[in-house]
């Protein structure tokens, strides 16, 4: 840039000397128009067919060349920033974190926590310095992971996995601190991501203000955001081995020539009888059986009757709310996106990331206690 602005110097105090000898009007003309080359190329190099080169044949960036495309001033430094208060970690899956946590590893935190920490040292009285306290959290003293603990409580944390496409490529979480160096994310929220486990990263953020830290708890918890902003439908619905788990066990089967089914055609007064039953080992899994329950009529009221059913299909409704009435179906990722829905709709954000967090439980458990395999006579 320094030398398109020597050009235009060095041509312009020329055709000041040529004006004040008074030289020929077509030196004068030649002159002029080299100054406005050089005026040309320090606003824009690059359009020109010979455009001035550096000494290693690049052409020199001009003006507008600090501005425009991907390494300008524009997309480089003011759309993104590198920022404070910030790290990165591949992801891993955290099944047992509730639908508003996630997983930080210590080494993460107490580094991106470390002014926090040092100031409630200082308070403490455990140290003087700002120094000293500094030596403390670099040695991974254990009085540090006391004080993160604490600090942690009233901090969330910005998850985010580029490319951010819509809102909820950015949640709130709660942090949990977590052995390891990898970030623990909830299943549940992969899909609003798109992230999978096989090598994603994920940036996290510290909001520092009161406001912001509001703004994350209210506004962009994961636990708030089931629905997706664009049609309303959830999001966060169980996929993979969850769905799979709970398929597995809200599916019937009749006592066949292949296997018998224990308990078959029986009555129960309540579910809580098919519970223990079942766990008494006297009920097999997927039989159909006659038990009484609470089912949501067409006008809303709820009538408890006799429903013929499945044990699974039972152990599934201990999660759902009352206010949604018995659920009797197959369930498959569809119709576990209707319920969900309906769960948000008649009780709420916080009953509905309950429930999500209870299904998921039993999802992967299920799935994992169905043992389900298949061999060469099933391809």
């Amino acid at each position: 840039l320094n030398d398109l602005y020597r050009r235009v110097i060095i041509r312009n105090n020329r055709l000041k000397r040529l004006i004040e000898i008074k030289a020929p009007e077509v030196i004068l003309r030649n002159e002029k128009r080299m100054l406005q080359e050089a005026v040309d190329s320090l606003f824009d190099n690059s359009r020109k067919v010979n455009a001035v080169k550096t000494e290693g044949n690049r052409a020199l960036k001009s003006l507008s060349d600090i501005l425009k495309g991907k390494q300008g001033r524009f997309r480089q430094n003011l759309l993104g920033k590198r920022v404070d208060y910030s790290a990165r970690s591949v992801i891993v899956v955290g099944p047992s974190l509730k639908l508003h946590e996630c997983g930080i590893p210590k080494d993460m935190a107490a580094e991106l926590y470390k002014p926090f920490i040092i100031r409630k040292m200082i308070e403490r009285g455990v140290v003087k310095t700002v120094k000293s306290a500094k030596k403390i959290v670099d040695r991974k003293d254990p009085l540090v992971w006391d004080i993160l603990e604490n600090v942690l409580k009233g901090h969330p944390v910005l998850l985010n996995r580029a490319p951010t496409l819509h809102r909820l490529g950015i949640q709130a979480f709660q942090p949990k601190l977590i052995e390891g160096k990898a970030i623990q994310l909830h299943p549940l929220v992969c899909t609003a991501f798109n992230a999978d486990f096989d090598g994603d990263q994920m940036a996290v953020h510290l909001p520092l203000g009161n406001a912001a830290i509001l703004e994350a708890q209210v506004l962009m918890l994961a636990a708030h955001n089931i629905l997706n902003p664009a049609n309303g439908t959830p999001i966060t619905v169980p996929s993979q081995d969850m769905v799979l788990g709970l398929y597995y066990i809200t599916k019937g089967r009749r006592t066949d020539e292949t296997r018998v089914v224990k308990g078959q055609d029986s009555n129960f007064y309540s579910p809580e009888e098919v519970i223990i039953a079942y766990n008494e080992k006297e009920l097999d899994l997927h039989a159909f059986i006659k038990v009484r329950v609470n089912v949501k009529q067409s006008d809303g009221s709820i009538v408890n009757k006799l429903t013929e059913t499945t044990v699974g299909r039972v152990l599934f409704n201990q999660m759902v709310p009352e206010e949604v009435g018995y659920i009797n179906e197959l369930l498959t990722k569809k119709s576990l996106r209707d319920i969900i829905g309906e769960v948000v709709k008649m009780t709420g954000m916080a009953r509905a990331s309950q429930f999500l967090d209870d299904i998921k439980e039993l999802g992967f458990r299920m799935a994992f206690q169905g043992g389900l395999s298949f061999n060469l006579q099933d391809v």
